[in-house]
């Protein structure tokens, strides 16, 4: 999502750069959507895996699709699309603007009002059976609503938001949910608010993590990340960063083996008050 004119605005051969960059440091996935850059991200993208050259079985892509909005397409106001020819057609422009052949996760991107489970199934099991995606998930949608399509088609992931800054998903029963019907958490905006935002909240967290950087010798960045691994339902974070730097760190959170008592001191002072 920061890759394009977002955020960075990065040129096709910085793109291509850092994706090498990434492989180096053995993160081989990059969360797509259709909308972000107002529909040009993917493209951008494509242009760079064209340029670099890279196998693309050493990738797995993920893209999302859904949501139409008024920037980058003539539509009166944003709203959500999940018909079967919208879904299959979303896939195909997405392979076209990845110059790809397949994608290995699609996720609906944010849920509607107004879907159909049918529809959504047919739009799945079709694109699966003629190889253009190969897993398909959900994001941002609640147990209930995974329910509602899981009943009709296999669910393999829900990305969700969740950070030590906002943990309701531990707490709501999404991810118990997730967990008992084999459901693969992925978590955006894994950092949360500790850096973005000068509250009651981050106050203490940074007053904790000056602590634990200490400890444990890695950064306030590495450690947020370590807290969300830690929980068993296995969540896999989207980092955000073009940062080459925090890039080059994020594996260390995957290695590192975050004390039980620092995992609650985190939660403890995220909410500010004893563990209930």
């Amino acid at each position: 999502m920061n890759w394009g004119i977002w955020d960075k605005n990065l040129s096709t051969s910085e793109m291509s750069h850092l994706i090498n960059i990434c492989i180096e440091n053995k993160i081989t996935t990059f969360d797509h959507a259709d909308i972000y850059g107002d529909y040009t991200t993917e493209s951008q993208f494509g242009k760079a895996l064209t340029e670099n050259k890279i196998s693309r079985d050493r990738l797995q892509l993920i893209s999302k699709c859904g949501i139409q909005h008024t920037k980058g397409r003539p539509n009166l106001i944003k709203h959500y699309d999940y018909s079967k020819d919208y879904i299959i057609w979303s896939v195909e422009n997405s392979l076209k603007n990845l110059q790809t052949d397949y994608l290995d996760v699609l996720l609906l991107h944010r849920p509607s009002p107004l879907m159909e489970a049918d529809e959504i199934a047919e739009a799945i099991e079709k694109l699966k059976s003629e190889g253009k995606i190969i897993d398909f998930g959900l994001s941002n949608f609640t147990s209930s609503q995974t329910e509602l399509i899981l009943q009709k088609t296999e669910i393999s992931y829900n990305q969700i938001q969740f950070s030590a800054t906002h943990h309701e998903a531990m707490l709501d029963g999404s991810l118990d949910y997730m967990k008992i019907h084999d459901i693969i958490p992925m978590c955006w905006n894994p950092l949360g608010t500790v850096f973005r935002e000068d509250i009651d909240q981050t106050r203490r967290l940074k007053r904790l993590l000056v602590q634990l950087v200490e400890k444990y010798g890695v950064g306030s960045d590495t450690l947020l990340l370590a807290w969300i691994i830690k929980h068993p339902s296995k969540i896999l974070p989207v980092a955000g960063t073009v940062n080459i730097a925090r890039i080059q760190s994020l594996l260390k959170a995957v290695e590192l083996q975050l004390d039980m008592i620092d995992w609650f001191a985190i939660w403890t002072e995220s909410m500010g008050t004893k563990v209930p």
